[in-house]
């Protein structure tokens, strides 16, 4: 995909603290359902039944600027497979696939996530490792498998992912993110100590 094709998906404009969620891929069977890309660790709590999403889609969508209502969501050998009020078959499922779906800052405002963080939340959080300060966060990376925390370390920088296995803990409060990487992820040194 172009650069020039990005800019006609403008993102919704939903304010400064919108979510992006998920991504549609292509359909899954007959009745309207499709295969979903999660950006959420939160997928059953999110994508509920009468769940709304915006859609991010290109200006020439017959979809541009509306929304879609989860009906259900399944898993199918381990893929996650949403269906939405508004598709009833295949063909409209096709017409809708490699959507992104945002959630609107009220409903991430009234707690609906717990794992989920704003980037300009995250950006300046101090990484720890083990209790031991290893960098602070200077970017996030949105990627189409997941989101990725680059951590400027003083002499690199690492990317990290931000999944629930490595980054167990977000603690806004104090402004740090407690890390559990793996081994040699920060430094080949940190592989001898947890040896």
């Amino acid at each position: 995909m172009t650069q020039q094709q990005r800019v006609k998906a403008p993102r919704p404009s939903l304010g400064a603290g919108s979510l992006r969620v998920g991504r549609l891929t292509k359909p899954h069977g007959l009745k309207g359902g499709l295969k979903l890309e999660l950006y959420t660790d939160n997928p059953d709590l999110r994508f509920v039944p009468g769940a709304v999403f915006y859609l991010q889609v290109p200006t020439d969508s017959v979809w541009f600027e509306k929304t879609v209502t989860v009906r259900e969501l399944r898993y199918f050998n381990g893929q996650a497979v949403v269906f939405f009020e508004e598709l009833s078959d295949r063909t409209a499922a096709e017409s809708i696939a490699r959507a992104i779906l945002w959630i609107d800052e009220q409903q991430v405002l009234e707690g609906e996530e717990d794992d989920a963080w704003y980037d300009q939340q995250l950006i300046g959080m101090r990484v720890l490792v083990d209790g031991k300060d290893v960098g602070e966060v200077s970017e996030v990376k949105h990627l189409p498998a997941q989101d990725l925390l680059e951590v400027d370390t003083g002499d690199n920088k690492v990317l990290v992912p931000l999944v629930k296995a490595i980054v167990p803990e977000v603690d806004t409060a104090k402004r740090v993110i407690h890390v559990t990487p793996p081994t040699g992820l920060f430094h080949d040194e940190d592989a001898e100590v947890a040896a």
